[in-house]
């Protein structure tokens, strides 16, 4: 075991883990941060997603000892109030079924939007492609992130 001191939504937390225990883990089980979500376990599905140094990664897969000195954001440090715009565009656009990958695809469109404020319809499909929806909302996933962008400052 070592512990790990973690840049996590602008707060320093300590993690006591082994080295190859993934991200998500630390998060969900050792931080009580359970916004993340597990889904397949293989970086395939995208409901895992959080930002490290703003790049959307699948902490499922990412080891904690990877981390270092960047700085994690999870859905819960996204938005201190819920208002970021892409959690607006989504409650606007009633993206959500189940619910269950939208911590995951709302990560992804915000990294998108930070990176490319005004994306074409083919860069958000590209974006997003990694992210899958049980639920098949992936029309309504695309209006959201479209308008999203016109909300970015």
């Amino acid at each position: 075991m070592a512990n790990y001191t973690l840049q996590i939504n602008g707060r320093s937390l300590q993690a006591d883990v082994e080295a190859d225990t993934p991200l998500l883990w630390v998060l969900r089980d050792h931080l009580g941060l359970v916004g993340t979500k597990f889904g397949c376990g293989i970086a395939q599905c995208g409901a895992c997603t959080v930002h490290v140094n703003g790049n959307p990664i699948r902490s499922c897969s990412f080891p904690v000892s990877a981390v270092g000195a960047s700085k994690i954001t999870t859905i819960e440090g996204l938005s201190e109030h819920g208002d970021h715009p892409v959690q607006l565009a989504w409650d606007e656009v009633d993206v959500a079924q189940c619910g269950y990958c939208q911590a995951g695809q709302i990560m992804t469109a915000a990294a998108l939007l930070a990176k490319t404020p005004k994306p074409t319809g083919e860069q958000i499909d590209t974006a997003m492609n990694g992210n899958i929806c049980r639920c098949g909302t992936y029309h309504r996933i695309h209006e959201a992130v479209a308008l999203a962008s016109t909300k970015m400052k």
